[in-house]
């Protein structure tokens, strides 16, 4: 009898929850490195957020460990909606495929809340690469194996797998290093430490000032600014796009109404032009609404064809 009087209070007692929820700051843990373009929204939705729901939305990158850094600290946390991730999608689709992890499995600690956008990627070299369109370029990769660096934000990101579908699809062969992000990753490119990246937006600014050579765009339109670069589908490249949406998740178990609340708030505000203009300014194509159930469903079938892909290109941890 105790037990189901407790069990009617709390359900009493959800929808006040959601209303009053947030009653104090809000972690918002962002597992990549500053200044990729994962980092750049999760800072911009925040900013709105405190502004709108008069909390604060504290970012705190924990890069590293193939996104499971951040995912661990929120797995930890309390399930009551003041501890969320903001990741990349290849954290939570992909890299569970890559990266074992007997004590925590992210589809499982995590619930999904709501998606904000994914890009395209954007194949730019460095200027001592000696190709000067993607013609050259695949010639090149071809007559000199194994050669060729290209740099990710990590291990099972979309970029890591991008390239590699790329390798099988264009038969050439590309080495990959991986970075804590794609901030990190443009740094090297730009010193010519790596040869190319499947960059993820962050390189563009870069790319028009001449810095950066853009050569192809893994997307399904050319970018306005670079009107001579084709898109890979153009030159008979299939499957290579920027993979699953950015999003939010939160601790397995947090409240269904503060998740669900978190969700339409996010979506009102990427309705909003400071929002949506910051994200195309950035690149960003943006998320279609989804509830959170929707979410859930997106995440799992993501999460299965990966499952599929990734066997296929032989990749490992």
């Amino acid at each position: 009898m105790k037990k189901l009087i407790a069990l009617l209070v709390a359900a009493i007692a959800l929808p006040a929850l959601a209303q009053s929820w947030p009653a104090k700051p809000v972690r918002v843990i962002v597992n990549v490195a500053p200044g990729g373009v994962a980092d750049i929204t999760a800072r911009v939705l925040g900013a709105k957020l405190t502004e709108t729901l008069g909390q604060p939305f504290i970012i705190e990158n924990r890069a590293g460990g193939d996104g499971y850094i951040g995912f661990e600290a929120v797995a930890r946390a309390e399930p009551d909606g003041y501890t969320v991730v903001y990741s990349p999608g290849s954290s939570m689709m992909i890299a569970p495929h890559i990266v074992k992890r007997a004590d925590l499995d992210p589809m499982k600690a995590l619930t999904p809340v709501v998606p904000t956008g994914r890009v395209s990627l954007y194949v730019m070299t460095h200027p001592n690469v000696p190709v000067k369109n993607f013609a050259e370029f695949v010639a090149y990769a071809r007559a000199n194996p194994g050669k060729l660096n290209y740099g990710t934000p990590g291990n099972g990101t979309s970029p890591h797998i991008a390239t590699e579908v790329f390798n099988r699809e264009a038969k050439v062969k590309l080495n990959h290093v991986p970075y804590k992000g794609a901030g990190p990753a443009l740094k090297d490119l730009l010193g010519g430490i790596i040869d190319l990246a499947f960059d993820p937006g962050v390189g563009l600014t870069s790319a028009k000032a001449g810095k950066l050579r853009m050569i192809a765009i893994a997307g399904p339109k050319r970018h306005a600014d670079f009107p001579d670069a084709p898109t890979l589908e153009e030159n008979g490249i299939k499957g290579v796009d920027g993979g699953p949406h950015f999003a939010f998740y939160a601790t397995a178990g947090t409240p269904r109404e503060v998740i669900e609340r978190l969700n339409r708030e996010v979506i009102r505000l990427m309705q909003e032009p400071v929002v949506s203009d910051r994200f195309k300014a950035l690149a960003v194509d943006m998320a279609e609404p989804m509830t959170p159930q929707q979410f859930a469903a997106y995440v799992r079938a993501e999460y299965e064809k990966y499952g599929k892909l990734i066997p296929e290109l032989g990749i490992a941890r």
